[in-house]
């Protein structure tokens, strides 16, 4: 069973029966189907199926010889709603199956972004028509969460927001600018994590850390797509599994200025969210490139 069926409503599905039999339904009855041939002269199709706003189960797999659907693997989705990075992404197969993982070097959050790739269909088309890089790309993330808390913002003035937005733009250009090899931003960035790591140890002795920390994002775990996050709640709503009626939380995240859409079982959630909340839990992180119309 996949780990995150829970995280859009289906927490009942824990045999290998209902889910031969959800496999089935969602093959003949795909709200969308998508084909392709891969490098190997093998056609490829995914078969994926709404179950609520933007959820739903992507069943992929390949076509034999005789035409006859070979299912491979499934996956649960969320699909994302906006625009989270606009940055250059690369991907990478995975070794065991006919799935890629997606690569985001992005500035807001100081890490790569490493993220499962959505719409694997379009990518491989590209790939095997030789038409990578393709540039003018876009980037739209969601997650899925099996654990969040709902946390209380830290309160600050309209000054100490002018300044926490000041502070976050400059450091992303220092980021940029040591990505591209400028020793100075280098040392000044280093600088700022030893005097950021000095005050943070003094204030800790008597302060909670979560009124410290405003957002982080950071990895979890030993899965490169998983990651643990703090992020400010910007919108919530609820959405209701049309197939098993569970009903689920659908928020969008700000987390280090990286804004993404996340879904999660209410059953999992411990907390009230609202806007302007704080989000704090484990995702999985997944990624649909916007690929240039013309």
């Amino acid at each position: 069973m996949h780990k995150y069926l829970r995280a859009i409503g289906f927490s009942e599905y824990t045999d290998r029966k209902k889910m031969k039999e959800m496999i089935s339904d969602i093959v003949l009855n795909a709200t969308t189907r998508a084909y392709t041939t891969n490098a190997d002269e093998i056609l490829l199709g995914e078969f994926c199926k709404d179950y609520g706003e933007n959820i739903g189960m992507a069943v992929c797999g390949q076509f034999d010889e005789a035409d006859k659907f070979i299912y491979d693997y499934y996956y649960p989705y969320l699909r994302g709603t906006g625009i989270s990075s606009e940055e250059d992404v690369s991907v990478e197969r995975h070794a065991a199956k006919e799935s890629y993982a997606g690569i985001c070097d992005d500035s807001k959050v100081g890490v790569s972004l490493i993220f499962y790739l959505q719409n694997m269909i379009p990518y491989v088309k590209a790939q095997v028509s030789r038409q990578l890089p393709i540039r003018g790309t876009t980037l739209t993330l969601s997650a899925l969460s099996l654990q969040g808390t709902i946390m209380m913002p830290i309160q600050k003035n309209e000054e100490q927001k002018r300044q926490v937005k000041k502070e976050s733009t400059n450091r992303r250009n220092l980021i940029a600018a040591a990505r591209k090899g400028d020793e100075e931003a280098i040392e000044t960035l280093t600088f700022e994590d030893m005097d950021i790591y000095t005050t943070i140890s003094k204030k800790i002795q008597k302060e909670d850390v979560f009124s410290l920390v405003d957002t982080y994002f950071m990895p979890y775990g030993v899965e490169c797509d998983q990651y643990s996050i703090l992020g400010e709640i910007l919108d919530v709503h609820p959405v209701r599994n049309k197939m098993t009626g569970e009903e689920l939380y659908h928020m969008t995240i700000n987390c280090n200025e990286l804004t993404f859409d996340l879904c999660i079982n209410q059953q999992d959630l411990y907390g009230e969210p609202a806007a302007g909340r704080r989000f704090k839990g484990t995702i999985w992180l997944q990624g649909f490139i916007n690929f240039p119309t013309e």
